[in-house]
């Protein structure tokens, strides 16, 4: 092929790329958006995890493995134990003394190692849990799924943060934020390619065909992670040396919630994230469930979601560059997401998939919205180049509120559905879709508090009296 003509497809992939791509705008002369999108790769084995621990394995246990939901719910929401340390690991990470002079990758190589680990061992914890095996106490099904899903909950905890702060340290400071985001968009790029791969290699079920899948993804994650990893960090001993003095992680941590701005940010943070996360073990069930549809196409619908997430993420890289507010876009997602759940509800009684696949879209949308206008507002809030402290915090909280609302959302659907079936609620509330239902209707409470507590922060600005009190009313709402 002629240089010229090589030049010119170069070219063409160059002004694609910050044409249609969210957020691509970050990169620049120091990290060209070739290296910026290979670093990505670690993003798009932590949404790999995801769709299997969130999407496929919660519908295969439910419902092929015929494992409680509510087991299945403490199984997806273990991770939450390791997930409000998210923010001392990005310190540590940012603190970090080595004589190799790096910071992040030992934390990001680490995390991949538990990731292999966890999903190596998960499809036989997982048919020892559903009594496939005979042989051997029930217990070890037990201890061994929770022990796979924490392995991969750490896992995923430890690459993200350390992984999202490393590319925090090789991007220009006015281009962090949107580095950051473009980061989040290829994590959702990796869940909605990982759902249509994982929704085809599942179509004809079977234990064996678990196992491969599973290990197969365990492969993926290490490989392409030394892909991301590779020549990304400079080595700067200088940096990482063992007699620099550090502040402790309570003195950065009372510093960064300094004036209250951080503390309510993260406050509307975990609520936001609560309500878009109650329904996450709970949406193929109900698919397959309330309107009968087949395993490969609930598995569809997490690609439908990341879909929608992909959208919205689009939506506010124009936002964003047009100089919008982010706290507005994080409220205008959650306003999204009061409509999204309203359809999911009325799919039910109606019978209508089409309102349901609407409704699920929508969720994807609003989530979208909510999280890089939240993640942008994090990355604000960082200080004296701590940035692993400031996303180690966003990520504790949307973890940590994502855990426990998973968690409920099994229990309260199981505790409700039983209720209602054995007709304790009445003759009008006596379908299996009546937990479902409760579940929703939370998660639009969540999202209306959500408005109330993000209202303050519209406008780029803590709004105070004269007096330091903090004021609130129709003006500082979101509209």
């Amino acid at each position: 092929m002629k240089k010229s003509r090589i030049r010119s497809i170069q070219r063409f992939w160059s002004q694609l790329g910050p044409r249609y791509l969210p957020f691509a705008d970050g990169a620049s002369e120091d990290l060209p958006l070739g290296r910026l999108l290979r670093l990505s790769l670690f993003q798009i084995s932590v949404g790999m995890a995801a769709v299997l621990l969130t999407g496929t394995l919660n519908r295969v246990m439910i419902l092929e493995l015929d494992v409680p939901a509510t087991l299945v719910s403490i199984m997806v929401a273990l991770p939450i134990c390791f997930a409000p340390f998210r923010a001392l690991i990005g310190f540590k990470s940012d603190t970090y003394k080595s004589y190799l002079g790096v910071r992040r990758v030992p934390y990001i190589w680490y995390g991949s190692l538990l990731q292999f680990g966890g999903l190596a061992i998960m499809p036989f914890a997982l048919l020892v849990l559903s009594g496939d095996v005979q042989g051997g106490p029930a217990e070890i099904g037990v201890v061994g799924a929770a022990l796979a899903f924490l392995m991969v909950g750490i896992g995923m905890h430890t690459t993200q943060t350390a992984g999202l702060a490393l590319a925090t340290d090789i991007s220009p400071v006015d281009k962090q934020p949107r580095v950051v985001a473009l980061l989040y968009v290829m994590l959702l790029v990796g869940m909605f390619l990982s759902a249509l791969i994982l929704g085809y290699l599942l179509q004809d079920f079977s234990a064996k065909r678990l196992i491969q899948v599973v290990q197969g993804a365990a492969v993926v994650t290490v490989v392409l992670n030394l892909i991301a990893l590779w020549k990304q960090e400079s080595r700067n001993p200088e940096l990482t040396r063992h007699d620099v003095q550090h502040p402790s992680f309570r003195e950065s941590w009372r510093t960064f919630l300094a004036g209250g701005r951080a503390a309510r940010l993260l406050i509307a943070i975990g609520l936001g994230t609560a309500a878009f996360s109650m329904q996450d073990v709970l949406l193929e069930p109900y698919g397959g469930e309330v309107l009968g549809l087949s395993v490969s196409a609930t598995t569809m619908l997490t690609a439908l979601l990341a879909g929608g997430t992909l959208l919205g993420l689009g939506f506010a890289a124009r936002h964003l560059s047009g100089g919008g507010e982010m706290h507005r876009l994080a409220a205008v997602g959650a306003m999204f997401g009061v409509f999204a759940f309203s359809f999911v509800i009325f799919s039910a009684p109606t019978g209508s998939v089409l309102l349901f696949q609407a409704g699920t879209a929508l969720i994807g949308f609003g989530g979208g919205l909510f999280a890089v206008g939240s993640l942008t507002a994090a990355m604000a809030l960082a200080r004296n180049g701590y940035s692993g402290l400031a996303l180690g915090a966003w990520g504790a909280v949307t973890a940590t509120a994502t855990g426990v609302a998973i968690a409920l959302g099994g229990g309260i659907r199981d505790v409700v559905s039983a209720l209602a079936v054995s007709g304790a609620l009445g003759s009008a509330l006596s379908d299996v879709w009546v937990g479902y239902s409760v579940v929703y209707h939370i998660e639009i409470f969540l999202l209306f508090t959500t408005l109330a507590v993000i209202g303050p922060l519209v406008g780029d600005r803590y709004n105070r009296r004269d007096d330091g009190q903090e004021q609130f009313g129709l003006a500082q709402f979101p509209g």
